[in-house]
């Protein structure tokens, strides 16, 4: 479950990288954000597989991954903000 939960927001936040990105120069915050989320998506791709050389599934359906991708997005969020924070505090200090 956390796959499909970090796969997700990944693609939401690459979705929105690029809208930002139309409008102007994306935050270096969100570039990192993404690319943080799509490694991690890359990750449990790879987990999944040598879950399934071990003769497991690919997915694993549990409360347990469920509370994991919850914690994996919730601290990616935590980084983002405090990202975003200082990245505006040093845009403000170059006014």
């Amino acid at each position: 479950m956390c796959l499909i939960m970090t796969i997700l927001t990944a693609i939401v936040f690459t979705f929105f990288m690029f809208r930002a990105k139309k409008s102007g120069k994306p935050a270096k915050s969100m570039l990192t954000s993404t690319l943080m989320f799509w490694g991690a998506a890359l990750m449990w791709s790879v987990d999944g597989v040598a879950s399934v050389l071990d003769g497991e599934p690919f997915f694993d359906i549990s409360q347990e991954d469920t509370v994991l991708g919850v914690i994996i997005i919730v601290c990616g969020l935590a980084v983002f903000a405090v990202l975003a924070v200082f990245e505006k505090r040093r845009v403000l200090k170059a006014n």
